[in-house]
């Protein structure tokens, strides 16, 4: 007990620390949200991956996919490493640090508005990512719950407030750059600890060969084809691989329509550093989502220890039932881990949440005259309001128990990406997008995500918010060349990929020569 808190003492110094140094930095709105624009490949690869990975995915994701799919979860990680990560970067990156900065846009409801030349696009936007922003932030406190209970017996309540309140303290202080600086220190962590944790895991259950063997001897519950598979959760694509497809593209797809998400290419300094951090955030995210998702995939062979609820598991019990057994030394680990992911998601939720209600609600629509001064207070208080909202949330839900971490995230992302991702690809490479289909979009992404957690008509909001996904990037082109073409000056926006510039011979040579 002694090293486990001494370790989350040590955390917690060094999160406040950072907090406090950075707070010298952070005196206009441009270095408080976006550090600015001049953060390096390092810290912004290693702030993409951390937002990208929480006590969702180890705790809530590896926990419920592990256990439905086996060992093919992996897959899951894999196209996060892929798609989520490698493709989003060399895709997204470059464009859209150019155009944001062309249009000084600081926030992706911002960029809704410049881009497509509509007030009214900008406000549903960032009233969209707050309203959807709050399940999300919800589910990352959730995954604490169960983990802080096994480790010291403390309530959740309490776990959330401290989580809370020390989120609040470095955001508030430093704004991005902290959160930068945190997140690289907390991704390091993040990748030792995982490592740890499955050599350790696997090692209690006789080893990598002996645990495959024991995972191919369990049944397949699944029905259908599938109903009879020998060794379903140890094969290759697991019992169900259309529906493994649907969560990859949900959690790999999605982080290309997600506010929080996209806000890191803002900040990127040079052009270099977006191809070393495509390398560093891909090589991170295979190491982190991918050992999650392979962890979860052993989680039958502890059934025995696993909560049950009627006769289902409880899916959110999986990966805490699993580390039970671990030395205390490791268990600390594990906490340091899931609190450095889940505190790094946290402050890019909150930071993109309270810079999106000041910048495009209040500055200019409901405040006329809003101040840099007061922008900045402004985004500082929200950060509290945030994450006070969000915490009162978590709590709630808990002692409802009436959803899973994985369900929260799914409407969250579902909704966000669903809404977001077809017009924010599309405007970055495609002069014809109007403003008709990016309204379209925001309420077929929408609409979908709401609609079916009402009525039900899609099994899960997993597969609804891969459906919206793919509806997005269908209707978007579709719309846009059966309305007028935008009256903005599309080619003026565009420019900014034509700019021309001096190089030395050695870097280019000449087409003539």
């Amino acid at each position: 007990m002694f090293a486990k808190i001494l370790m989350i003492l040590i955390f917690v110094a060094m999160t406040v620390a950072v907090g406090i140094y950075c707070r010298r930095r952070a005196t206009s709105v441009n270095s408080f949200v976006l550090g600015g624009r001049s953060v390096g490949p390092w810290l912004t690869a290693f702030a993409y991956g951390t937002s990208y990975f929480s006590a969702v995915i180890f705790v809530g994701y590896s926990g419920q996919f592990g256990w439905k799919y086996g060992i093919a979860s992996t897959f899951i990680g894999v196209g996060n490493a892929l798609i989520g990560s490698l493709l989003a970067w060399v895709i997204l990156g470059r464009r859209t640090r150019v155009m944001t900065h062309h249009l000084d846009a600081s926030t992706m409801p911002e960029f809704f508005e410049k881009r497509f030349d509509s007030k009214p696009l900008k406000i549903a936007a960032a009233i969209i990512t707050f309203v959807f922003l709050i399940p999300y932030t919800a589910s990352v406190y959730n995954g604490l719950s169960r983990l802080f209970g096994m480790a010291f017996g403390i309530d959740y309540t309490w776990c959330v407030l401290a989580m809370a309140a020390l989120t609040a303290v470095y955001v508030i202080l430093g704004g991005y750059t902290a959160t930068a600086i945190n997140d690289f220190l907390q991704g390091i962590i993040m990748l030792v600890g995982i490592c740890a944790v499955i050599g350790a895991v696997l090692s209690g259950k006789g080893g990598f060969m002996e645990a495959m063997t024991s995972l191919s001897q369990i049944p397949s519950e699944a029905t259908g084809t599938a109903a009879n598979m020998q060794g379903a959760y140890s094969s290759f694509f697991g019992p169900d691989p259309l529906g493994l497809l649907g969560v990859v593209i949900l959690t790999s797809l999605g982080t290309w329509g997600l506010p929080q998400m996209v806000q890191k290419f803002y900040s990127i300094k040079h052009e270099n550093d977006i191809k070393k951090g495509a390398i560093i955030s891909t090589l991170f995210a295979f190491v982190v989502a991918g050992g999650s998702y392979f962890l979860g995939g052993f989680g039958r062979l502890f059934g025995d220890v696993v909560e049950y609820n009627n006769g289902a598991p409880v899916y959110d019990s999986i990966i805490p039932s699993m580390l039970e057994t671990l030395p205390d030394i490791l268990i600390g680990i594990v906490i340091i881990l899931v609190l450095s992911a889940s505190m790094s998601t946290l402050s890019s939720l909150v930071l993109t949440s309270s810079s999106t209600l000041t910048l495009d609600l209040l500055r200019g629509s409901i405040i006329k005259n809003m101040s840099e001064k007061k922008q900045l207070l402004s985004i500082r208080i929200l950060v509290a309001v945030f994450i006070v909202i969000s915490a009162v949330i978590a709590i709630m839900q808990y002692h409802s128990a009436n959803a899973f971490i994985a369900q929260l995230m799914g409407i969250s992302w579902g909704a966000l990406a669903g809404a977001f991702l077809a017009p924010f690809l599309y405007g970055l490479y495609m002069k014809r997008v109007t403003k008709a289909a990016v309204w379209v979009c925001f309420i077929t992404g929408v609409g979908l995500t709401v609609s079916n957690m009402f009525i039900g008509f899609i099994d899960s909001p997993i597969n609804a918010g891969a459906i919206a996904m793919t509806l997005g990037l269908i209707i978007v082109p579709i719309v846009s060349y059966l309305t007028p073409k935008p009256k903005n000056d599309v080619d003026s926006i565009f420019s900014c990929y034509e700019q021309k510039v001096l190089v030395r011979s050695k870097t280019s040579i000449d087409d003539d020569e």
